[in-house]
């Protein structure tokens, strides 16, 4: 007797799990949340990285062997092309300085007016972004000294399924990592004919010129970039979780019924965000919508009966036996037809 009762309360544990876990699964499923569809801008994008470059950067190079004497511009100053930016000393004239500079301020005075040092020219106007030396410092011929770059510009690394889409002349929105929250606009003015081939993924760079160079920019600073392929300032806007498309490629949207419970609805769609989707037809601003995280489906019917859930075949229940008079007399009714 101990045992079937022992038995009896672990059927109605197991059966009141199942069935809370039922409920549980059910509310779930009905308890849809909903959002309200809005109005506002929405901008459909190729979004690529890249980095920040010079558009022609070109290393000022020292014309001799000899000693830099003197470097008149550093990191960040703007030259002309043609201007002198630095003074150096050929092998020669170094020896003989020196020497001159041993036997007194008056002999190093006129082998210094005599032996005239050789001047380092910027050859285009820009910006100078790097000093490789430092006054002193003893180099050979065609050592780089400066290197100049005419403007800066960036560079787009954009995956062969979207470069199709990427024009000349197409707006860009630069943001670089340094400073996330200052965004730049840009055009792109030139997309290059070669790719190139990353661990089996093929990428095309994408050359784009911003509106106007911050002070912000660097050179090699890593950028993110959205190529823009439409743009709409007052959009009906709704989150795409709540969208779903259908078997025929009709999208559709959950709305309160009059009852109170969700009804399919089409709607049409427009520019396409990740988060967001503009609604042309269908829908209004301020109107309610569910969110389907899954696909909705009814509240199923009520959960079998606790006390049959643990039942054996034949009425028997776990930790019982059936009576051998009823065993008997089953096999006895079978005989006839065995």
């Amino acid at each position: 007797m101990r045992t079937k009762v022992i038995a009896f309360i672990l059927i109605a544990a197991a059966g009141s799990a199942v069935f809370v876990f039922q409920r549980k699964k059910l509310n779930g499923r009905d308890q849809l949340r909903t959002v309200a569809v809005e109005s506002g801008p929405i901008v459909e994008a190729v979004e690529a990285t890249g980095a920040v470059e010079p558009l022609n950067r070109v290393e000022v190079r020292s014309p001799i062997a000899g000693r830099i004497d003197q470097l008149l511009v550093e990191e960040g100053d703007k030259v002309a092309a043609g201007q002198i930016v630095g003074w150096m000393s050929s092998t020669d004239r170094v020896a003989v300085l020196d020497a001159a500079q041993a036997k007194g301020k008056d002999e190093f005075a006129r082998w210094q007016d005599a032996y005239k040092p050789t001047p380092i020219v910027a050859p285009i106007a820009g910006d100078v972004i790097l000093r490789n030396v430092v006054v002193g410092e003893q180099v050979g011929s065609s050592a780089i000294i400066y290197a100049v770059s005419d403007r800066l510009i960036v560079s787009a690394s954009v995956d062969e399924a979207d470069i199709g889409r990427v024009k000349n002349g197409m707006p860009a929105d630069i943001t670089l990592d340094s400073f996330p929250d200052k965004t730049v606009g840009g055009k792109v003015f030139r997309v290059l004919f070669e790719g190139k081939n990353v661990s089996n993924v093929i990428t095309y760079m994408v050359k784009i010129s911003p509106d106007r160079v911050p002070a912000n920019f660097r050179s090699q600073m890593t950028a993110n970039i959205k190529l823009i392929l439409r743009r709409k300032a007052g959009a009906v806007l709704l989150a795409t979780s709540a969208i779903k498309e259908n078997r025929d490629g009709e999208k559709t949207v959950l709305v309160p019924g009059p009852d109170g419970k969700p009804s399919r609805q089409a709607v049409k769609v427009g520019i396409e965000s990740g988060e967001m989707t503009e609604i042309l037809a269908g829908l209004k601003p301020g109107d309610q919508v569910f969110l389907q995280s899954k696909r909705y489906s009814p509240q199923a019917g009520p959960a079998t009966s606790l006390l049959s859930l643990g039942r054996r075949p034949g009425g028997a229940q776990p930790g019982q036996t059936q009576p051998a008079g009823g065993a008997r007399r089953n096999r006895k009714a079978a005989a006839p037809g065995s």
